[in-house]
């Protein structure tokens, strides 16, 4: 129980203000902080390492975030949630819906398997889900979402959208 104290006390304010970025939400952030850690109790046996302790607990933190969101919302449009991979990844713009609008576009020119990461990661599935589904190495997963990010990023500065 020492180790999971040791990470509370050393991640605990980096995840409660990621969770503030994204909720905006004071009380709400607090209870995803405490569901992020008991959810890291339960299934710390099942870490495999293949990212640091930090960005597990972000995407555990995530995730419960977006099952929160499904949960509030009796549905949740594409295009919402496109806009929070947009602004939950390197893009930070006031202007996130024609950004979003945008990268619809974009990723339609793509290759099918292409937009189907991106769009399961954009629902907030994780790399092994998609690795399972899509029939991919969670490290390939992870490189064609990382690669069509920063394809778009590019596209999108030299538009002058962000």
């Amino acid at each position: 129980m020492k180790q999971i104290e040791r990470l509370y006390l050393e991640y605990k304010q980096d995840i409660y203000n990621y969770l503030l970025s994204i909720t905006h939400n004071h009380t709400l952030s607090e209870d995803l902080l405490s569901e992020t850690f008991v959810k890291a109790i339960y299934s710390i046996g099942s870490f495999k390492g293949n990212s640091s302790i930090k960005t597990w607990l972000f995407s555990i933190a995530r995730h419960l975030w977006l099952q929160n969101l499904r949960k509030d919302k009796a549905t949740v449009e594409y295009s919402e949630l496109l806009e929070l991979y947009i602004s939950d990844s390197t893009f930070d713009n006031f202007n996130t819906k024609q950004i979003a609008e945008r990268v619809r576009e974009l990723l339609k020119t793509k290759e099918e398997q292409v937009e189907k990461i991106v769009s399961m990661r954009i629902d907030g599935i994780s790399y092994c889900e998609i690795s399972e589904k899509i029939g991919v190495s969670e490290n390939s997963a992870r490189v064609i979402d990382f690669r069509t990010k920063k394809w778009l990023k590019s596209i999108l500065q030299k538009e002058e959208l962000i």
